[in-house]
């Protein structure tokens, strides 16, 4: 047993009292700090998931935006955003171009053609305009990749610019 002495009068403690009310406030510490960094994960993950749009080149005049079913003529950059434990460093790595050949690529938006990223991200642009992509891997290749250029679970970030837009007559 030990007396403490406050505020003049004495209070007996129980030592063994002390050591459960502190194991359990250890506990409660322990059990706080995992459901802390649980949720610090999940909203991390969380953001992974999301595509970034920026607009790096507007156009003044925009009689046209881009919807579902539209064919699509873009110039493009790919890199690949890599993953560190300790965070993310953009690896700088350009894999792919159209601008060295100088040949756009064609495809048609909203219809599979090209990865979930670029289905969302070109939507509602018009002809002239640039922007940046940054695609996680949920929306790019997942996890299993496309190598041996792009490793699973990548980030890509594209440079793209909208040359022309074709546009289907509706029936």
């Amino acid at each position: 047993m030990t007396r403490l002495r406050k505020g003049g009068s004495t209070t007996r403690l129980d030592s063994g009292g002390a050591a459960r009310r502190d194991m359990r406030v250890s506990w409660v510490l322990t059990v706080l700090s995992i459901c802390l960094s649980a949720l610090a994960t999940a909203a991390g993950a969380e953001g992974k998931r999301k595509l970034q749009i920026g607009v790096k080149k507007r156009v003044d005049h925009c009689p046209i935006k881009s919807r579902k079913g539209d064919v699509l003529h873009m110039h493009y950059t790919v890199g690949v955003e890599a993953e560190l434990l300790d965070g993310k460093l953009e690896d700088g790595t350009e894999f792919d171009s159209s601008l060295p050949q100088n040949q756009p690529f064609v495809f048609s938006l909203g219809t599979g053609q090209v990865i979930k990223g670029w289905d969302q991200g070109l939507l509602g642009m018009c002809e002239g305009e640039k922007r940046k992509l940054v695609i996680p891997s949920e929306l790019g290749y997942g996890e299993r990749g496309a190598p041996p250029k792009i490793p699973g679970g990548a980030t890509l970030v594209f440079e793209v610019e909208l040359l022309k837009i074709e546009r289907r007559s509706e029936l």
